[in-house]
Parts: C-alpha cells; sequence; structure tokens
C-alpha cells in the first residue's frame, strides 16, 4: 500500500532510511529531522522546533545524503536514503557553528539567567565545544527593558526566528521580524520606536517563552529555578524528551 508524501513522491508506508547505520522508520511527508527524533535519534539543532515550519536557517542540522550536505529539518526522508550525521566531519562543522554563535554575540553564561535552560549551551556541550577559535565580536547591542513584564537581550540573539514564527503563527501578532542582510542581520521589533512597550505582546504569548537562548526573557521571574535543577542540568541537549527548543 502505497500513499502520496508532501514532496509528491510515492512512499512506502513502512519505509525507514538509514541514519548513521541504523534504521529509522518514517511517516510520508517528515523531513530527517522529524523522524530521527521520533525514534529517539539525536540530530543537533537550534532553529528547529516541533512545533513550527522548518527555517533551515542555523544549519547546525546539517547532514550528508547521497555525499552533498543539506538541512535534516527541511530534507523530506526517503526509503532507503544513507542518511550520515554523527561524523567527526560534520560534527566539527557543527562545532565551529557554536564556536561563531558564541562570539558574533555576547553569551557569558555564568550571569545568564537561561543557564542550564538554554539549548545553544546544551548543544556547545553535547559537541564538546569547550573554546572558541575565533576573536569575540564584543558587539554593542542595546536591552530593551521597556515592556512591563517582557525584557530582550539583543547581544544574545541566534536569529532562529522562533519568536518571529511563534509570534506570526500562534499570537497573531507579529511583534518581532528579521532585518539586515548578512553580518548585519538582527532582530527588530515591530513598533514606530523600535521598542517592545509599543507593542500589543503580553507575557502568556507564546512568542515570549519561545526563545532557545537569554533574549527574551520575563521580568521578575530570575533564578526561581535555582541552578543545577534546571532543564539541561539532569539531561543533555541528546536526550528524546529535551530535543526542542522550548
Amino acid at each position: 500500500m502505497t500513499t502520496l508524501g508532501k514532496t509528491g513522491n510515492t512512499s512506502d508506508i513502512g519505509a525507514t532510511f538509514s541514519l548513521d547505520g541504523v534504521d529509522v522508520l518514517f511517516e510520508p511527508g517528515e523531513t530527517i529531522l522529524q523522524a530521527a527524533r521520533r525514534a529517539g535519534r539525536y540530530i543537533p539543532h537550534l532553529c528547529w522546533h516541533p512545533d513550527f515550519h522548518a527555517q533551515g536557517s542555523c544549519r547546525v542540522c546539517t547532514v550528508k545524503v547521497k555525499g552533498r550536505a543539506g538541512s535534516a529539518c527541511t530534507l523530506h526522508a526517503a526509503a532507503g536514503e544513507v542518511v550520515e550525521s554523527n561524523t567527526d566531519e560534520l560534527n566539527a562543522e557543527r562545532k565551529m557553528l557554536l564556536q561563531m554563535l558564541f562570539v558574533e554575540g555576547n553569551h557569558f553564561c555564568p550571569s545568564c539567567e537561561k543557564s542550564g535552560n538554554c539549548l545553544l549551551q546544551a548543544t556547545a556541550y553535547e559537541m564538546k565545544m569547550e573554546d572558541v577559535l575565533f576573536e569575540e565580536f564584543y558587539p554593542l547591542r542595546p536591552i530593551d527593558a521597556s515592556h512591563a513584564d517582557v525584557m530582550i537581550d539583543f547581544n544574545r540573539c541566534i536569529l532562529c526566528e522562533l519568536c518571529v514564527r511563534a509570534g506570526h503563527d500562534v499570537d497573531a501578532k507579529d511583534v518581532f521580524a528579521i532585518a539586515g542582510h548578512g553580518i548585519g542581520t538582527h532582530l527588530v521589533v515591530n513598533s514606530m520606536s523600535g521598542k517592545l512597550v509599543d507593542t500589543d505582546m503580553a507575557l502568556a504569548d507564546r512568542a515570549a517563552s519561545i526563545c532557545p537562548v537569554g533574549a527574551i526573557l520575563p521580568k521578575r521571574r530570575g533564578f526561581v529555578i535555582p541552578i543545577g535543577e534546571r532543564r539541561y542540568d539532569p539531561h543533555t541537549a541528546a536526550d528524546p524528551d529535551m530535543q526542542e527548543a522550548s
């Protein structure tokens, strides 16, 4: 019995692909990352979230299929494919991407409220990133504390666009957007003043809690969960129940 997947190709129900030598069952229309996560197989990622459409912007989930590189969050699974993910080459590239994210922003984990709940930090640990090879930028980015309940530390934004997608798809408010090009790409607030206080954002909005790092934080809730008891303190990013940015 066959069915038509989202890619327009006929796929056998119950088909599998090989991920690092292990057969992974997938459903028609699933991406490599979706199928791998459902099977409990870890592929590092930052900008992907199970509740939103794939963006493929961070490239941390890059895998190789037939020798060609692509984002596991956007590549649809196909029967009989051989997918490589956990290789020295790909993990070295992921570690380099993580290093670049750390130096392009101001990520000082010991003083960050998100420490222990941060997907960037947890993924760096998983990829055994102990130091950075690049000179740090130390950018001078603003902190927007104008809103009564939510603050934004633009120094920590990794441009995953999850707040943009959550604001648009769930909150229907479009509070956030991405502007600029290349190294000048940055997160912006959609208001005449550019300040969060001049938007209709609320603390209960999905965009206020979706950030995988410490860029968007609620006010007056600092260190409610003690260090040592946070999401990635007892678990790693590779644990199946941890494999989402929320």
